[in-house]
């Protein structure tokens, strides 16, 4: 049974918040971009740049297997386990601001957890290959099953088990995000790039970063839940 927000008015629950996610969402994106676009005016100490910040983090951590390519976009920024590459914008890569320290450092956790066989990385990336398949069909699959729920419920059903299996991915990958930007910030603190003045702009951008998967999981568990109810409420 759908839960209403004002029965009176007909409004279910779950699209106020789906509705309210996606205002978060924006809002956070937008806080995000303008933390970066101001933070990158913070010049770091002598000529570093995110390339440079990124091959010493690998160094310090006698990492000597990896890679750090520039590549297009903004905020595009990725650590490639399967190609063993730290992929930084090119407004990272050839950045000299804190903005560029924090995500390149960031970026470099990743390859640090991987180096150390981090256990949620690990089961994060061991997921990837069955997720990224199951993301290519599970919407046609919900889809079809909404629209058959009465005579073939078992199909929504399967559809909703494996949209659970992305759902699990999502908050699972908060760990991992998490941990990637304390390591940055260890490392950024123990080198002495990040000082008393940048270290809380270090900490504010990687913060609202971590807030991007925060809101993308609760997403993906509001959307979840919906079709479960559309399953449980198939007839009323």
């Amino acid at each position: 049974m759908m839960l209403y927000v004002n029965p009176e008015a007909g409004i279910p629950m779950i699209w106020v918040i789906f509705i309210a996610l996606m205002i978060l969402s924006l809002a956070v994106q937008t806080s995000l971009k303008s933390k970066f676009r101001k933070y990158s005016k913070v010049l770091l100490p002598g000529e570093m740049t995110g390339r440079d910040v990124a091959e010493q983090m690998l160094r310090d951590n006698g990492i000597r297997d990896v890679s750090v390519v520039c590549i297009p976009g903004m905020l595009t920024d990725h650590y490639n386990p399967a190609k063993r590459t730290v992929n930084l914008s090119k407004d990272v890569y050839y950045g000299n601001n804190i903005s560029a320290a924090a995500v390149a450092a960031h970026e470099c956790g990743h390859a640090v957890q991987h180096a150390t066989a981090y256990a949620w990385l690990s089961m994060r990336s061991a997921l990837v290959p069955f997720v990224s398949a199951v993301d290519r069909i599970v919407m046609w699959i919900l889809l079809a099953g909404v629209l058959l729920v009465e005579t073939t419920p078992s199909l929504l059903l399967f559809g909703i088990c494996l949209f659970a299996l992305t759902t699990l991915f999502t908050f699972i990958t908060l760990p991992v995000e998490i941990d990637a930007s304390r390591r940055a910030i260890a490392w950024l603190d123990s080198t002495q790039i990040a000082t008393v003045e940048t270290r809380p702009m270090a900490c504010s951008a990687l913060r609202t970063a971590a807030y991007t998967y925060v809101i993308a999981a609760l997403t993906s568990l509001a959307t979840l839940l919906y079709y479960i109810m559309i399953f449980l409420g198939r007839r009323d």
